[in-house]
């Protein structure tokens, strides 16, 4: 385990340092599979506490700890301290030990000191820091004052939401098997799982995917319930032709192409992205044009021929994605958000003439904040007098699925 420490470690140290999680655990966690399922629960868990960790060492340090990783270290084993209490002493020798193995292990008597500092303050501490907003509600001040100026009445709930574990939804695929059909393989195969909506099941509880039945074969994917919304609001026509600008990994291209037979551009910007949409496909038995190109840069990959539908599934804060990608709230900064609606403003207005008289555009964020979505929108309407405003939602994050956002535009004919 102290190990697994050590490399948790490491893996916050990289997010620290503005890299993704995902991107830290692809690097260290790959260097070490038999440590990875254990250094990624605590590194998932250290970030989901968002500004827990921080506090503690602000009350219990006089100055800041000059080496990054063995900060991260500290946090890592507050944050198990926190959750395991009933193994705190061994917590703190698996600490200890993991020091030794960074900075020449200068930093060893500072990791004991202090872990057992807050050992015998823990309570006067964990008060504390319930009282105080940032650790209290494990959110960055920024976002917590956007969430209850756009929420008053529910942005605890959201808050709450964003701190849980994430459910496991699988979405199945129509083309090779009906959803009530392979709710009665996961039951054959001892997996409880339960109905949602369309083809939406949700796992009482997560497992690897090699142990869902049928997933090497394409009967199923791994898709949030909120992100399966796209395909059924932009509703694909069998012989349309459909734009997915913003397409990777591939998900709702998928659902897409298991919804219709249409032909389909699914589009990326990121070459290793594009190559996984490429993978998706290949596993569900399904076939899309997939090419790499910026969707505000026509010229790069338009054939001319105008598109029925178009999916700006645009990049945004992820706001409303927090608890399955926690690494959001250390990496995100209130000014990012300035930014993105500026990019998603630039995106809606280099896709609008690619679609045909008549057609649809659906517009996606999986965000909640109002200047991503509904303000954006308002925005757009404004500067295409020929779009219309077929519908709009906010799915808030839920027990059941993520925050999303869309609005179902249309174009006059």
């Amino acid at each position: 385990m102290a190990f697994s420490l050590l490399l948790a470690a490491r893996i916050l140290a990289q997010v620290h340092s503005r890299h993704s999680l995902t991107k830290a655990l692809t690097t260290l966690g790959g260097e070490h599979p038999a440590a990875r399922a254990a250094a990624q629960d605590v590194a998932f868990g250290t970030l989901r506490r968002f500004g827990c960790g921080e506090f503690i060492l602000g009350r219990l340090l006089t100055r800041a700890v000059p080496h990054p990783e063995t900060e991260a270290l500290l946090l890592a084993a507050l944050y198990r301290l926190q959750t395991r209490p009933e193994a705190a002493y061994m917590i703190v020798d698996q600490a200890v030990a993991a020091a030794g193995e960074l900075a020449g292990g200068a930093f060893k008597g500072l990791v004991n000191g202090l872990l057992r500092n807050y050992l015998r303050q823990r309570d006067v501490l964990d008060a504390a820091m319930a009282d105080d907003d940032v650790a209290g509600q494990q959110h960055p001040g920024w976002w917590l004052a956007r969430l209850r100026r756009a929420y008053p009445t529910c942005w605890r709930e959201i808050v709450a939401t964003g701190n849980a574990q994430p459910p496991m939804t699988l979405r199945v695929n129509r083309r090779r098997v009906l959803a009530d059909d392979y709710l009665a393989q996961l039951r054959a195969a001892g997996l409880a799982a339960r109905r949602l909506a369309g083809d939406a099941l949700i796992l009482d509880k997560p497992v690897a995917v090699d142990a869902l039945p049928g997933f090497a074969d394409g009967l199923v994917s791994i898709q949030d319930f909120g992100a399966q919304r796209a395909a059924e609001l932009l509703g694909p026509l069998a012989g349309q032709r459909i734009l997915d600008a913003c397409a990777a990994p591939g998900g709702k291209t998928a659902h897409l192409l298991e919804a219709a037979d249409v032909e389909l551009l699914a589009l990326d910007l990121d070459v290793l992205r594009a190559r996984r949409i490429d993978d998706n496909l290949r596993r569900l038995g399904l076939s899309a044009t997939v090419k790499v190109g910026d969707c505000r840069a026509a010229d790069q990959w338009w054939d001319g021929q105008p598109f029925d539908a178009i999916l700006a599934d645009v990049p945004c804060s992820a706001s409303g994605v927090v608890r399955r990608h926690p690494d959001i709230k250390y990496l995100r900064r209130e000014s990012d958000i300035r930014r993105f609606a500026r990019t998603q403003a630039e995106i809606l207005d280099r896709l609008w003439p690619v679609l045909r008289a008549g057609g649809k555009l659906l517009y996606a964020t999986c965000s909640v904040f109002p200047e991503e979505n509904g303000a954006q929108i308002d925005a757009f309407l404004v500067r295409q007098p020929d779009a219309r405003r077929v519908s709009e939602e906010q799915l808030l994050p839920h027990d059941d699925h993520d925050g999303f956002f869309y609005a179902l535009l249309r174009k006059a004919a």
